[in-house]
């Protein structure tokens, strides 16, 4: 497994529900489970590199609604949580052709080589390795995007979470459509 180091002057985005009592916490993540962690697994913070990457996924929390982002009304729309991670903080390379390899995923990840999105299955495993191995995460590419420039995080929170900074919440309005 290859390996990243996080750069501490960068900012990640958190997409958060605004009724959340805190957005920063990765509990939810543990019971339901997600792409780098099983149900159950580990505490994981998913978290965004840029705004754009947090337009892609916002079709997560549109995923089976007969509605679109322009339909949502401001006090339930998704707000926008800009956060700081500790310093030295080390990840599993999941974005570097060579980190995908080392990582048993394919090249062309998020999608395989037929074409097909790489599913949740083929990726916990990599987060269970990195988590096993104490890295603090997984940066990978985003699996909602087919183009290859977006990017998250998976953070292992590790009972860390009041170490990370913060922002308020921005609204809906001011970070989707500008």
């Amino acid at each position: 497994m290859l390996t990243v180091t996080l750069a501490p002057e960068d900012a990640w985005y958190r997409l958060a529900d605004p009724a959340w009592d805190d957005p920063l916490d990765p509990t939810y993540a543990r019971a339901a489970g997600g792409r780098w962690n099983p149900p159950g697994a580990f505490d994981v913070l998913y978290l965004n590199a840029d705004v754009a990457t947090a337009r892609v996924n916002l079709s997560l929390f549109l995923e089976g609604q007969p509605f679109g982002p322009e339909d949502l009304r401001e006090d339930a729309a998704p707000i926008l949580v800009a956060v700081q991670m500790p310093t030295e903080q080390v990840a599993c390379d999941a974005v570097s052709k060579d980190g995908l390899h080392a990582a048993g995923l394919p090249a062309s990840y998020p999608m395989d080589e037929r074409g097909d999105r790489v599913p949740h299955a083929a990726c916990q495993p990599v987060g269970e390795r990195a988590y096993d191995d104490e890295l603090d995460g997984v940066s990978c590419r985003c699996a909602r995007s087919p183009e290859q420039s977006s990017r998250e995080l998976a953070w292992f929170s590790r009972g860390r979470e009041k170490r990370l900074s913060s922002t308020a919440g921005v609204s809906f309005s001011q970070w989707y459509w500008r």
